[in-house]
């Protein structure tokens, strides 16, 4: 926290997110980095943001400093910094904060026909025709919406039941431009470069390694197309793995973020997207990334977990 504060004034929230320690943990020392004034504050709406304030006195700040050093050999301090990083970015995306606060109101504010489901529809209108790739599709809830708009889906699942499945709804419902293919997230049976669009909805959990996925996923992409991961933030609710069959518990912001460019994507966007108010209290996060124009899938670097 002192080598954090020490490069840019933080609120509580914002350590929050970066450490992924407890509030009132963090509240605590805080307070008692004040205390000793090795802390500056200032007020702003409800917010409070923290900052270090340089101690007049010389063996105090030799303290400092040699807390800054030893810093940077904790395990956690990799992931800190692409926390830190992803929050000074999203600062500067005014349109993001906006988001939160029309989401925060969609649910306490009733108006006739307005609702979730309407605004799907009209999201899904707003879609190009592109040739999408649904990894991990399940019984293709998601890849049926989206094939009724896009060019092409091509929906990926290592069950042969759910991709026999699937196939005969998409053939019942007439949607020619479905395609159930039996595969493993890893390795897609989907041609190099050849779409424009991946996603992993809630289903790199059940990869075996994660962040392979991440790049079969940018081999199948053209240069420039997208890819967007929605999946469960790091949890402690161990009982996921007998109940749902999860792999992993979700995973931290910094390990998609690095996975991501890892497999040679840019213009990356994680947020958390929606929180569960029921124990256990998953929280579901959202990644989205472009790859880059002339990266060769073949020749990057296949990232481990």
């Amino acid at each position: 926290m002192v080598a954090l504060l020490e490069r840019e004034e933080l609120s509580v929230n914002e350590l929050q997110e970066v450490t992924r320690l407890g509030q009132s943990r963090i509240s605590t020392h805080l307070g008692l980095l004040q205390d000793a004034g090795l802390l500056q504050s200032r007020r702003e709406g409800k917010r409070t943001f923290y900052r270090s304030s340089p101690p007049a006195d010389g063996a105090a700040r030799e303290l400092i400093q040699l807390a800054i050093r030893a810093a940077r050999e904790l395990p956690e301090y990799e992931g800190d910094q692409i926390n830190f990083k992803r929050i000074l970015a999203r600062r500067r995306e005014q349109a993001q904060v906006y988001f939160n606060q029309i989401a925060g109101r969609f649910d306490r504010v009733y108006g006739p026909g307005r609702s979730w489901q309407a605004f799907g529809h009209l999201l899904l209108r707003i879609l190009p025709p592109l040739v999408v790739a649904d990894l991990g599709a399940g019984e293709g809830l998601l890849s049926e919406l989206l094939a009724r708009r896009c060019k092409k889906v091509i929906a990926v699942d290592n069950s042969e039941k759910m991709v026999a499945f699937g196939t005969a709804k998409a053939k019942k419902n007439g949607l020619k431009n479905l395609e159930f293919r039996l595969g493993d997230l890893q390795n897609p049976p989907i041609e190099s470069g050849s779409v424009d669009l991946v996603i992993l909805s809630q289903a790199l959990h059940h990869a075996e390694t994660p962040a392979r996925a991440v790049a079969a996923a940018g081999k199948i992409l053209r240069p420039r197309g997208q890819i967007m991961i929605l999946d469960l933030l790091k949890h402690n609710f161990e009982q996921a793995h007998a109940l749902y069959g999860d792999r992993w518990p979700g995973f931290a912001e910094s390990d998609l973020h690095r996975w991501l460019e890892d497999a040679g994507f840019k213009k990356i966007e994680i947020s958390i997207v929606a929180r569960e108010e029921q124990p256990p209290h998953f929280q579901t996060i959202l990644a989205g990334a472009e790859k880059r124009s002339g990266v060769s899938a073949d020749r990057r670097k296949t990232p481990g977990v």
